[in-house]
């Protein structure tokens, strides 16, 4: 299988830091990171002057047969920031899988368009969401990957956004999120004719503000305070207090530094959000 999530850029760069930490030689580690990517266990995909590295989607680690790719593996699942697809069988990965599915999909059917923030907030963090004190999302707003759901302190999500947080979504601090605003933890592979998935995770910084109808997709890494204008599209990391636009993200300018409030979002039209 060949569905894959990101995991960091030029993994094999880092190579020697995992050696260390898993007490092998780094010859060990690199000829078994080589089988690896011979056996469709990670990838790499060259994008201009970067490497993606990613790693099955599909957690396979029963079927590695290599001991020390095994072992590698194991460790680098265990960095990613989203859930791995369990081998479906029966079996509790599986269960546990499908309970969350569903669990999602009555949220996002039913339970997102109710007006009780304290209900809505409890079924994302009884599904597995982690959601700081004083953060909002308002209605209407889809959330798929509820599990990989990361939300600070003090933050708003308005309505009628998507929070695809498949391939692990880490939102910050007083974080603003305008309605509208599209957050897509991946796609497909558009050169294979299996169509194979792929992903990875989004990163928000404190402070940030997404505007309406922008669209994050994975490898968007937006910094403390960075503003996403309105019908932006980002795939890539954003300096921290720039202001970007356009559907290439292209930066128009500079924020304040030193940026202190609080959003408070929960108060607003506490009645109906």
């Amino acid at each position: 299988m060949k569905h894959r999530l990101m995991h960091s850029h030029n993994l094999r760069q880092a190579l020697p830091e995992y050696a260390e930490k898993m007490g092998v030689s780094l010859e060990e580690l690199e000829q078994a990171y080589e089988w690896m990517l011979a056996n469709d266990v990670c990838f790499e995909t060259r994008i201009k002057d970067k490497t993606l590295s990613f790693i099955s989607y599909l957690n396979i680690e029963p079927r590695i047969e290599h001991p020390l790719a095994r072992r590698f593996y194991r460790l680098l699942a265990s960095e990613i920031r989203g859930a791995l697809i369990p081998l479906y069988g029966i079996n509790w990965p599986t269960l546990r899988d499908r309970m969350l599915r569903v669990w999602e999909q009555l949220y996002n059917m039913l339970i997102c368009k109710i007006p009780s923030h304290h209900l809505r907030l409890a079924w994302l963090r009884l599904g597995g969401a982690k959601i700081g004190k004083g953060s909002t999302v308002w209605r209407n707003t889809e959330v798929l990957g509820v599990d990989s759901l990361r939300i600070g302190d003090d933050t708003t999500v308005g309505w009628h956004c998507q929070l695809d947080a498949r391939g692990g979504l880490i939102i910050g601090d007083h974080v603003t999120i305008a309605s509208h605003v599209l957050i897509i933890a991946g796609g497909h592979d558009l050169q294979a004719p299996e169509f194979w998935a792929v992903g990875g995770p989004v990163f928000i910084g404190d402070y940030a503000w997404i505007c309406s109808r922008a669209l994050l997709s994975f490898g968007a890494d937006i910094g403390e305070g960075a503003v996403v204008g309105g019908g932006s599209v980002v795939s890539k990391p954003v300096a921290p207090y720039s202001i970007v636009s356009g559907p290439n993200a292209e930066v128009k300018g500079e924020r304040a530094r030193n940026l202190n409030y609080k959003v408070g979002g929960k108060g607003l039209f506490t009645l109906f959000h």
